[in-house]
């Protein structure tokens, strides 16, 4: 299985670099090089997720329909355009507002990109070891992702300082093209079929309730990968990046060694402990009078995240006919989009009303919300 899946979780891997790499950079550069407020950054954070969302039922229908593999190579090179559009709006003399149009383009065509290749990606793994592995499948690309975001994050906050937002976009544009010359070496999988069109309500009818628990799950990450680095910057305290690193690595660590917590314990009861973990974790980078204190709670909360995704998304392709899996993983992973494209625009009103660490205090709402929801909702026992 490894052999089959390792070329699929690098290729994830290396195109999450594009997506996380600008996280931290631009919420700096939109704020201290392009002068616009809180609000607007996550704004300019938020539309990648929003365009996303918008194009995962089409991406996961062109899965479907034409394979994984052409979704694949047709959203990679999409998102290394994202980094060519903020090399010039980095170094092409234009006023703030033209430069953060141009960003925004970036950040537009970066959603696309992100909603073909991360579908394909997923459902060409699953092709690749057969169904019964959807779990493992999950596992290894949720580790790809947030080890990419834990990363990505920190490098584009070390790359910047040196060689500007322009360097940041220069990662972007190489990334995901070493992940395209990965996949264009991989056989093709035959298409799952579904030619017919399945109208989005019918497939979102069946996931929605893991969907939703994933959503709120995420809205944590969401609200720290647009904010973390303003109140560290508001507080006087440096080294950003290591916060979002210790989110990482804990869920990295967690993933690894726990993957099978949901089969042995069921999805319910590992959703609600992680859940717990997330909230603490939000309370304390909330609360945090030090770095020491907002590292420790983005550990908690990495902790708390790592398997709420594998145990949620075995639920939701499991709810579909085999036939539609791609349309389901779409659609799954469209829910953390919603989390990530809401969260920073409407966080961002938040804070510029009642301060930055009122980002964290939503993160520990959402944990809470979602633990309610599965104190009444049945999401299917021992998945």
């Amino acid at each position: 299985m490894f052999t089959a899946l390792a070329p699929v979780v690098l290729a994830v891997f290396l195109g999450f670099l594009s997506i996380s790499i600008p996280l931290g950079a631009l919420a700096l550069e939109v704020r201290d090089h392009l002068g616009f407020g809180a609000a607007t950054v996550g704004w300019a954070i938020g539309l990648q997720s929003l365009a996303t969302l918008l194009t995962r039922h089409q991406a996961g229908t062109l899965c479907d329909q034409r394979g994984p593999r052409f979704a694949v190579l047709l959203g990679l090179p999409l998102t290394a355009c994202s980094g060519l559009a903020y090399v010039l709006a980095s170094v092409l003399p234009m006023a703030p507002a033209a430069s953060l149009a141009v960003l925004i383009l970036g950040r537009l065509v970066a959603g696309l990109g992100e909603s073909l290749f991360l579908t394909g990606l997923m459902s060409w793994g699953i092709a690749r070891v057969g169904p019964a592995r959807t779990g493992s499948v999950m596992s290894w690309v949720g580790i790809a992702i947030y080890a990419a975001l834990g990363l990505g994050a920190p490098l584009g906050l070390a790359v910047q300082p040196v060689f500007g937002f322009a360097g940041v976009g220069a990662l972007v544009l190489l990334t995901p093209l070493l992940a395209w010359a990965i996949a264009l070496r991989l056989p093709a999988v035959p298409a799952s079929g579904g030619q017919a069109r399945v109208p989005f309500h019918r497939v979102l009818g069946l996931i929605w309730r893991p969907g939703l628990v994933l959503a709120l799950a995420t809205v944590p990450y969401a609200a720290m990968a647009a904010f973390l680095t303003l109140a560290y910057a508001a507080h006087g305290w440096p080294h950003a990046g290591t916060a979002l690193l210790g989110f990482s690595a804990a869920y990295v660590l967690v993933r690894l060694v726990g993957s099978g917590l949901p089969d042995r314990f069921g999805a319910t009861a590992v959703a609600v402990g992680s859940l717990a973990f997330e909230a603490v974790g939000q309370v304390l980078v909330w609360q945090a009078g030090s770095p020491a204190m907002a590292v420790l709670g983005a550990t908690l909360t990495g902790l708390g995240f790592s398997l709420v995704f594998p145990a949620m998304g075995v639920l939701a392709t499991r709810s579909v006919p085999p036939e539609q899996r791609g349309r389901a993983v779409g659609n799954f992973i469209a829910f953390a989009d919603i989390a990530l494209g809401v969260t920073g625009p409407v966080v961002g009103m938040a804070t510029h009303w009642f301060g930055i660490g009122t980002a964290f205090l939503v993160g520990a709402g959402a944990t809470c919300l979602a633990l309610a929801l599965l104190a009444s909702v049945r999401l299917g026992g021992r998945a």
